[in-house]
């Protein structure tokens, strides 16, 4: 009796268990705990200004050229701002305004579109473009300022892991905000 109740049992599981009314369930990611930020000023090569998180770092990297390159990394989250600074004059702007272009436009290969914008606050002399790249790109936001006269700095947001749109996406709109507080605090020094 007992053999006949173990041979049944899983039988019975299994009949029971195969209803036709299964719904496959969408793929799921981690929910990430975004902190709320508090800003300080940050003070890059005594050229300009502006606040950034406090639940990022300032990885400066300087290179033989003059060229004066850092990166604002946030480690909990593997992404970064790579940024950098040019003293030019106005022979070469356009030149650096087209090579930043060309840098965010590269993108387009695996982007679902790109929407540029101009920023300006005339008031502080910063004049730029931003450009928020749709899709599973290895950089969805490029952003140049300018003072049209004497400096250059661009700003592109990078993931350190394969892009996925749908698991980055809150990240994205966490960073995206402190890139609007970057834009929004920016002031060249005199």
């Amino acid at each position: 009796m007992k053999n006949k109740i173990l041979f049944i049992f899983p039988i019975f599981i299994f009949l029971c268990a195969c209803s036709g009314n299964y719904t496959p369930k969408p793929r799921a990611y981690f929910y990430i705990d975004l902190p709320q930020p508090v800003y300080h000023s940050f003070e890059g090569c005594s050229r300009f200004t502006f606040d950034i998180s406090n639940h990022a770092y300032v990885k400066e990297i300087r290179d033989s050229l003059g060229t004066k390159w850092f990166n604002i990394e946030y480690p909990h989250y593997n992404v970064g701002i790579y940024c950098s600074y040019f003293p030019i004059d106005k022979e070469k702007l356009a030149a650096q305004a087209e090579q930043s272009e060309n840098l965010a436009y590269f993108h387009i290969i695996k982007a679902n579109g790109i929407d540029e914008y101009e920023f300006n606050r005339p008031e502080k002399k910063v004049y730029g473009r931003v450009y928020e790249i749709k899709g599973n790109v290895a950089s969805p936001v490029q952003f140049v300022l300018t003072d049209s006269v004497r400096s250059f700095f661009r700003g592109a947001l990078y993931f350190d892991n394969s892009p996925n749109i749908d698991s980055i996406s809150p990240v994205l709109a966490y960073i995206n905000q402190d890139i609007h507080i970057i834009l929004e605090s920016f002031q060249w020094k005199q």
